[in-house]
């Protein structure tokens, strides 16, 4: 009974660290390296080319952070290349409105997989900035987090 009960208990401790690790942040530079493993020395997998991207981290390991991506590809990248959460990426094709409402006047259509830069969210909507655009869209079917 008493193993039964440190099993059970060692398996919840688990899923709440693992939990615990999965957070969003954002790619802080224009190019960043992903490896295969938390070091230096690891080979390269893939490069990213976009600022702001966000990511999900799943899983730590001294100044490495192991990543998964809108798209499900994942790696390892250094901390330094990585800052707190700003923005998302619409998975499907958004309407961006003057306020946030349906009622108010569409300013533009949001591509799916354009990252936006998210300034403000309440309720179910985010304040989000383009390069052209500034406005709201309903914070239903993005890639991030939103508060």
């Amino acid at each position: 009974m008493i193993k039964k009960i440190l099993i059970i208990f060692f398996y919840l401790s688990f899923l709440s660290i693992a939990a615990a690790e999965e957070i969003f942040l954002s790619l802080k530079k224009n190019k960043v390296n992903v490896r295969y493993g938390p070091s230096l020395e690891s080979p390269i997998k893939y490069i990213y080319k976009k600022i702001n991207l966000p990511i999900k981290q799943i899983d730590k390991k001294e100044n490495f952070r192991r990543i998964i991506d809108h798209k499900k590809n994942s790696g390892w990248i250094h901390i330094s290349q990585l800052k707190k959460i700003n923005s998302v990426i619409p998975l499907k094709d958004k309407i961006l409105f003057d306020k946030p409402s349906n009622f108010s006047k569409p300013l533009a259509k949001i591509k799916k997989g354009r990252v936006l830069i998210v300034q403000k969210c309440i309720e179910e909507w985010c304040k989000i900035k383009t390069k052209k655009f500034k406005g709201w869209i309903k914070n239903k079917d993005v890639w991030g987090q939103v508060n």
